[in-house]
């Protein structure tokens, strides 16, 4: 905060997530391959260090996994140092937050296939005209120009379960200093109608899991797994589109939001499971807690009329 008690521009980062064409799904699929290979050799090598019977037992860390991994290159056509680099870091901390001495061995063919994977460093993506060059390979996105004029992070291609590819970039921005109009509302969840504020707004549940239901009961039977996966996908994104829209409007109108205390683990075990489910209650927890933590700071004047923190649940 600056000495003349203004707002200083807070940044914070957010991910895009760009699908890419289709002439790319072969050379990723291929890769993803050759990183499940140097992700279960850093399982399997972290495992023996940390069961080893001598004085030489350790927990590998991603600076130990990167040194034995030094020189591998040669054996693979698709991926480079930093990618094999970034694989074993990204899995020195995930072994790290589990806390377990493995992790779960990923399968790269079969029922139990692994989803695709690729992570990368920001310097080994880089602009090629209208194309992103990655380990030799020129790939395209859609809405190419979202990446216009920004700096990107250390970021991933990932896979869906239907099989297309995603390029998953973290970048940097700002956020526009704003203050919300009212100061606090409560909100009551329920399966009717998903969310019910004090002021009378309302989201009502959308069946979208209902509203599909026979066409994945079709697809099922005819047994087009893909068909069924579409399905799932697309009553997946108008769910979360509609939570999406509530919770913005929500987010830029109040400053303070109680939530009520609904137990989803308790409701999923009775015969109301599926419409607990279909509301995505958690969802909608995440994007009200997310996008107030967004909002820019307040001056300290101002935050003496106002509480501290935007979001807490409240009990029943």
């Amino acid at each position: 905060m600056k000495s003349d008690n203004t707002l200083m521009p807070l940044t914070f980062t957010r991910t895009l997530r760009l699908k890419i064409r289709s002439e790319a799904y072969a050379w990723l699929d291929a890769a993803a391959i050759e990183v499940n290979q140097v992700f279960n050799f850093c399982n399997e090598t972290s495992l023996k260090a940390a069961t080893r019977t001598d004085s030489k037992r350790k927990w590998m860390s991603g600076f130990d996994l990167c040194n034995l991994t030094a020189g591998a290159t040669e054996y693979f056509e698709k991926i480079g140092a930093e990618t094999i680099q970034s694989v074993c870091t990204h899995y020195a901390q995930k072994r790290r937050a589990a806390g377990r001495l493995k992790l779960r061995w990923r399968v790269s063919c079969g029922v139990r296939r692994s989803l695709g994977w690729i992570p990368f460093k920001a310097a080994s993506l880089k602009r090629k005209g209208v194309c992103l060059r990655f380990a030799g390979k020129c790939v395209r996105v859609f809405e190419r120009e979202r990446l216009e004029g920004v700096q990107w992070r250390a970021g991933c291609f990932a896979q869906d379960a239907v099989g297309d590819w995603w390029l998953c970039l973290p970048v940097r921005m700002k956020a526009e200093e704003s203050i919300a109009p009212q100061e606090a509302v409560g909100i009551d969840l329920g399966l009717k109608d998903i969310a019910v504020t004090s002021d009378g707004d309302r989201l009502s549940g959308g069946r979208w899991t209902q509203r599909y239901a026979a066409k994945l009961a079709s697809a099922q039977r005819r047994g087009h797994k893909r068909q069924a996966k579409r399905i799932h996908r697309k009553a997946a994104r108008c769910r979360a589109d509609a939570l999406h829209k509530f919770s913005r409007k929500i987010v830029d109108r109040y400053q303070y939001i109680a939530v009520g205390d609904v137990s989803s683990l308790k409701l999923v075990k009775t015969r109301m499971a599926k419409s607990v489910l279909d509301s995505g209650w958690g969802c909608s927890r995440t994007s009200w807690n997310t996008r107030a933590s967004r909002r820019p700071g307040r001056s300290k004047s101002s935050m003496k009329d106002t509480p501290p923190s935007p979001v807490f649940l409240a009990g029943p």
